[in-house]
């Protein structure tokens, strides 16, 4: 038990490269490294990564397998235990090959070199051997290099360099002058024989082709290339030496000489240089369709010839938007059973035009519909048609709510929308609606201090290269600044990054390297020390932790594409709720926060759709102790009216029901009571709802839908170019291009199994970090404090998100009646 207690969490190093380690915690037991399952929380002795891996592949043999783990991450974990196993293979085979390789180069090499030295040894009887007197004789020299190979184990043939000797490739083309400098008249030839073999003996691998002696200086130019060896009489230095190089030859040996040793060097500079030129930004190689263009092009070999502009924009393009159509019309077979939602994404280009694209959400996906420009008809009249038309266009039977940011504008044009359509909601966007609520909270006096204090530290971190490779040193690369879904939620982010890496930070600034580093008697230096050693600092900064993490963990949930949102949002808004409650224990105290949800929460807490999806979703319904408060009941009432037009099927889904309150039939199964926990919502209605077909058919569609738009990349690409457009043809050629962007970059944050970090100091990240990373009024002197080339990378730690599922973390039980009561 005690061997429990005093197990340290410790980070993720950024070594650690393995899928499986986002799905671990690492903790430190003495000297000894466990790990333990953020699923099913088994702590593992030992068997290293590997083990757990197996572990979450539900793989039997050597250990457990995982009873909660996703069905998502098995299959991955299952995927990586193949290619690790095929991969060992091919390692195995491609050095059994680049052996194969080498030895034929060699052999090839040799070849080509010794008849050269050979063939000018016998046309100059002069040539003298660098430790042999000027009386040994050519069959001499000859057969004592012959000797030298035939008992050397492993050569290499292009170069050798020994004690004092200077090796320089030139290129093609030219001839040779060795100058031995150092060789006397007298020299005999048992005293440089002795000294030869002392030289062999030294050296663990030999190079036969050519030889360098003391102080001699060789230049290896390539093929066709002659030798000429004389001795000097004296050590001055030679007269003259005859290079004839390939000038391209140097300038590729020096340019390789500039960056890291590889092979693939001139490739990543062609991609660098490409991706500066058009202005690509730097995280375009992480993208999927970057690592299929590489491997296609690989594939193919050199005989590839690059696509022309024409090509592109023409049978290529065209053949993109018909893919992406095509996949439109696969969703819509879906459409059916789970039903969409539409939702609507306002976008300011930097022009100030306003741009609406629109968007379906279902469970397997998200794709975009079209995009408009509004600027000049920015209205409620104009929005409600451009929303009318997408739905009538997706077919209304298909959608059960329009999602819209929560202007006043959009709520006119909902309220028409809804007018139109009995059949369908209109929703304002919760991550919108949580934003709100992160701005009111920011603006209350102790926080705004805080959040103050908080950034005079990431300023001055964030703009000094030397503090910042220091911090990210004691975070082992973690960085103290979270970029979240907008500049307002990133503010909260921060906090609890702080707290997280309180520790880290204190080290930090009481060790002796921060107080040998110049930068700590600055006075941005003195003020860090000061907040980084103030207690009412960190004790301000756990409670705002405290007051917005649950809020936090709302947020992810509601932009989530991992799944439907609509089962967990409304248990998220209570339990953010309950633990301000916790928190501040007296009335007074709280209700100030929850006021502010209440008013930025209003339209949502009672939304139909949000009631009903808690009702619905078993792991909640049934952990609550009573009966279930009456507005929720009335909200599901009227989800039934509204999205069941049939008053007959309204009849049997009001008997079904009585059957699921009960948990009768299937539902009170075994296997239905512990699948409540294990399933998603839409799957356990799926398997247990037969005996309720109406119900189980409503609530799928229900449980099927989101409450956000995801967080995804927007790119402004051609934007400002379609608005702008005063041809026709041309802006529905840069509309169809815009078109394909969107639904790639969407399904690539569908497919991508990694998770979307961001650096602080990323352009991408600007606009949501701005306000914590902007300079002071600093002025670093001229030494390259701020220069970026001399940081320490950002390591994504697994600090940087919760590993563990927002969702599942919303436990069971809803009883505080004072909460469902808005506090009344």
């Amino acid at each position: 038990m005690s061997s429990i207690i005093n197990l340290e969490e410790v980070p993720v190093t950024p070594m650690k490269r393995d899928p499986a380690w986002k799905h671990v915690q690492m903790f430190k037991n003495g000297k000894k490294e466990q790990l333990k399952c953020i699923y099913c929380k088994k702590l593992f002795n030992g068997g290293g990564i590997y083990r757990v891996k197996e572990h979450l592949a539900c793989r039997k043999g050597n250990g457990s397998i995982c009873s909660l783990v996703p069905k998502d991450v098995t299959f991955h974990m299952q995927q990586s235990l193949e290619d690790s196993g095929t991969k060992k293979i091919k390692k195995g085979k491609k050095q059994k090959q680049q052996k194969q390789q080498k030895k034929q180069k060699k052999q090839k090499i040799e070849e080509e070199i010794m008849p050269l030295v050979s063939n000018q040894v016998d046309e100059n009887d002069e040539v003298v051997d660098a430790h042999v007197g000027e009386g040994m004789s050519k069959n001499a020299a000859t057969k004592k290099r012959k000797k030298q190979k035939a008992e050397e184990e492993e050569t290499m043939v292009s170069n050798q360099v020994f004690e004092n000797h200077e090796l320089v490739v030139a290129g093609e083309g030219m001839s040779i002058n060795v100058v031995d400098a150092h060789v006397g008249e007298g020299m005999s030839k048992n005293a440089a024989t002795k000294k030869r073999k002392k030289q062999k003996a030294e050296e663990e691998e030999t190079m036969v082709s050519n030889q360098v002696f003391e102080n001699h200086e060789l230049v290896v130019a390539g093929e066709g290339m002659s030798i000429n060896v004389e001795m000097t009489k004296n050590s001055t230095p030679m007269h003259s030496t005859d290079i004839d190089a390939d000038s391209e030859a140097v300038l590729a040996v020096e340019k390789n000489a500039l960056g890291p040793k590889g092979f693939d060097n001139d490739i990543k500079t062609a991609i660098g240089q490409f991706l500066y030129y058009v202005g690509a930004p730097f995280d375009a190689v992480n993208s999927v369709y970057f690592k299929q263009m590489v491997e296609a092009i690989s594939s193919r070999g050199s005989g590839f010839e690059c696509p022309s502009q024409h090509e592109l924009r023409g049978w290529v393009l065209k053949y993109s938007v018909e893919e992406m159509k095509n996949d439109v019309e696969r969703c819509r077979l879906k459409w059916g059973r789970t039903g969409c939602s539409i939702l609507v994404d306002q976008l300011t280009t930097e022009a100030g035009r306003v741009l609406l694209n629109f968007f379906a959400c279902f469970p397997d996906g998200i794709i975009c519909l079209k995009t408009f420009d509004s600027t000049e008809i920015f209205v409620p009249a104009k929005c409600y048609e451009l929303i009318r038309q997408v739905v009538e266009e997706i077919g209304v039977g298909h959608v059960l709510q329009v999602i819209t940011p929560g202007e006043e504008l959009y709520a006119v044009a909902g309220k028409w929308l809804t007018d139109t359509f009995p059949t369908l909601f209109w929703s304002p966007s919760a991550a919108y609606c949580i934003d709100l609520i992160f701005e009111d909270f920011g603006n209350i006096e102790w926080i705004s201090i805080v959040i103050e204090q908080a950034r005079s530290i990431t300023r001055f971190v964030y703009n000094c290269s030397a503090v910042l490779s220091m911090v990210r040193r004691y975070t082992l690369g973690t960085d103290i600044v979270d970029p979240a879904f907008s500049h307002l939620s990133t503010n909260f982010s921060t906090i609890k990054r702080f707290v997280d890496l309180k520790h880290k930070l204190q080290t930090m600034i009481t060790s002796q390297e921060w107080m040998d580093c110049p930068y700590s008697k600055k006075a941005e230096g003195l003020e860090m020390l000061d907040i980084l050693s103030d207690k009412v600092f960190w004790s301000s900064c756990q409670m705002i932790v405290r007051l917005t993490a649950p809020l936090l963990g709302v947020l992810r949930i509601a932009t989530s594409e991992l799944k439907p949102a609509m089962g967990y949002i409304y248990a998220g808004i209570y339990r953010a709720k309950e633990a301000i409650k916790k928190a501040l224990v007296k009335r007074e105290d709280y209700m100030v926060y929850w006021n502010i949800i209440h008013n930025r929460w209003e339209r949502l807490w009672n939304h139909p759709l949000h009631a009903a999806g808690f009702y619905l979703n078993p792991k909640f319904f049934y952990s609550i102790h009573g009966d279930m408060q009456s507005q929720i009941l009335s909200r599901l009432f009227d989800c039934i009216e509204r999205l069941v037009p049939d008053t007959r099927i309204q009849d049997k889904i009001v008997k079904e029901i009585t059957l699921y309150k009960t948990a009768a039939g299937d539902f009170g199964r075994k296997m239905a009571i512990r699948a409540r926990n294990n399933l998603l919502p839409t799957e356990w209605w799926s398997t247990y709802g037969g005996g309720c077909p109406n119900l189980s058919r409503l609530s799928i569609r229900i449980l099927s839908q989101t409450c956000s738009l995801p967080m995804y990349k927007r790119n402004q690409m051609s934007f400002e170019q379609k608005v702008n457009s005063g041809n026709f043809i041309v802006s529905q050629h840069i509309s169809d291009l815009a078109f394909v962007q969107h639904n790639l970059q969407l399904r690539q944050m569908l497919t991508s199994k990694e998770q979307n970090l961001s650096d602080p100091l990323s352009f991408n990240s600007i606009g949501m970090v701005e306000e914590w990373i902007r300079p002071n009024d600093l002025l670093f002197e001229e030494n390259g404090s701020s220069y970026w080339m001399v940081l320490d990378p950002s390591v994504n730690s697994m600090l940087i998100r919760p590993s563990n599922d927002e969702a599942e973390e919303l436990g069971e039980g809803f009883d505080d009646h004072e909460i469902f009561n808005y506090g009344k």
